[in-house]
């Protein structure tokens, strides 16, 4: 059970709870299992709490209420009793547990563990002084409800989320009243909750990645080639870059980035993900090449991606921030579903020919169900446009749809793949400098550099 409080009265019916506990029982290594540590290299799940910006934040799951703020009784400028820290020493991602329910305690570590934190542990308040910057610079606080009593009088502050074990117990909302906690919960039905919330603050989770996908009006429309290519000069231009292979049926962009011996992980083995996946965990477990990391499949059978696989490695890598750019296939079945929902930017590679922007318009309509904002980049004929032929405002008329430009013809082009060169390889060549102009052109991509 998880909620937070707001100014008005605590309402004990409208409880939030998390249906799904972490599997205490389940060692997979790619999974978040808070009773195995080493579920810190799990794929992560379905994105974080709301207000992961904020470490202490008032991010809770839906229809909870925010208590931030409200005031109680207490000295303000009172230092807690029995600050006897059996901890390590407070950093700027590690969280502070206050309790002397070892019960609890044992709990707390165990969830920590299980979200990659190594958290400092305090019977109290700590005194002030040195210990004393745990509260104020914690990021999280876990006080236990046996602890009340000992953190009122503590200087008030955000981020503090009240733990108990009594489900049956209503006065555990008075408490967090009184000690001014941003939520309250109540094990082990908040437990998946509480990891992902600690695995927030252990990754440091700032500003999530522009997320744009790559999508082909019809085959062979050069989809991947554009995706490879606006990944390899984000990387160049300094950003913090993932480009995801999420079509199973393509040839791989290992291939078309010349890195298929590149050691790593691929698909295969993220595929029955589920749970959290570490932002950190992900990006050092993927092949390196020309600056990015890549999620690609390997020579093997296709493998299906379980759309809660889907989710979970993309929730990730938006986490890691930078920017992610996704080659998806034209089929949109649940797994793209899920890939369109996190896309910031769509963009759907047309032909300037009258079969193609037929074709686009299909896939266009599917894509449209789920995201927001797709534009279309035409690509005209490379002999030139005859008289007649399609203009790429035209195609934009007919497909109802913004224009975000027209890809250039590059010479060499294939030839260049064929010996391992990149698409948008040359920073003076005209595939690269459309993507170069595109990314500008974009406020949250250009202005971050």
């Amino acid at each position: 059970m998880v909620g937070a409080l707001s100014n008005d009265p605590p309402d004990i019916n409208n409880l939030v709870g998390v249906d799904n506990p972490p599997d205490t029982n389940n060692s997979d290594i790619g999974n978040t299992d808070t009773g195995n540590p080493m579920g810190t290299n799990a794929p992560a799940g379905a994105g974080a709490p709301a207000g992961v910006n904020d470490p202490a934040g008032a991010g809770a799951p839906a229809g909870a209420h925010d208590l931030a703020g409200m005031d109680g009784p207490g000295d303000a400028d009172a230092a807690g009793a029995g600050d006897l820290a059996v901890g390590t020493e407070a950093g700027r991602r590690t969280p502070l547990i206050i309790t002397e329910d070892f019960d609890l305690l044992d709990d707390l570590l165990r969830l920590c563990a299980a979200a990659g934190a190594r958290p400092e542990v305090h019977h109290g308040v700590p005194a002030r002084g040195v210990a004393g910057n745990a509260w104020a610079k914690a990021p999280l606080v876990l006080v236990g409800d046996d602890a009340v009593p000992r953190v009122r009088g503590a200087v008030r502050r955000r981020g503090v989320v009240l733990v108990g074990r009594d489900q049956d117990d209503p006065g555990v909302w008075r408490r967090g009243v009184e000690i001014g906690a941003d939520h309250v919960l109540v094990l082990p039905d908040g437990e998946q909750w509480l990891v992902d919330r600690i695995a927030d603050v252990a990754e440091g989770v700032g500003r999530p990645a522009f997320t744009a996908g790559v999508i082909g009006g019809r085959g062979g429309a050069g989809a991947s080639t554009l995706a490879c290519a606006l990944a390899v000069t984000a990387a160049r231009a300094g950003h913090r870059t993932m480009l995801v292979d999420a079509d199973p049926l393509g040839g791989g962009l290992d291939v078309l980035l010349g890195g298929e011996s590149a050691q790593g992980l691929r698909w295969p083995d993220l595929a029955a993900s589920r749970g959290r996946v570490g932002g950190g965990a992900l990006e050092e477990s993927l092949p390196e090449l020309h600056s990015l990391r890549l999620l690609s499949w390997d020579r093997g059978d296709t493998v299906a991606v379980a759309p809660e696989a889907m989710r979970a490695v993309l929730a990730a890598a938006r986490r890691r921030g930078g920017v992610v750019v996704v080659d998806l296939p034209r089929r949109v079945d649940e797994g793209t579903a899920e890939a369109l929902a996190q896309l910031d930017l769509g963009l759907l590679v047309v032909p300037a020919e009258l079969r193609a922007v037929a074709a686009a318009g299909k896939v266009a309509s599917a894509a449209r169900m789920v995201l927001r904002d797709l534009r279309i980049v035409v690509r005209p004929p490379a002999s030139g446009r005859p008289s007649g032929a399609l203009t790429a405002d035209g195609v934009g008329r007919f497909l109802g749809l913004p224009l975000a430009g027209e890809l250039p013809d590059e010479p060499g082009l294939s030839s260049a793949q064929e010996a391992g060169a990149p698409p948008g390889r040359d920073p003076k060549g005209p595939l690269a400098r459309f993507c170069t102009a595109l990314w500008d052109r974009l406020p949250a991509v250009g202005g971050a550099r």
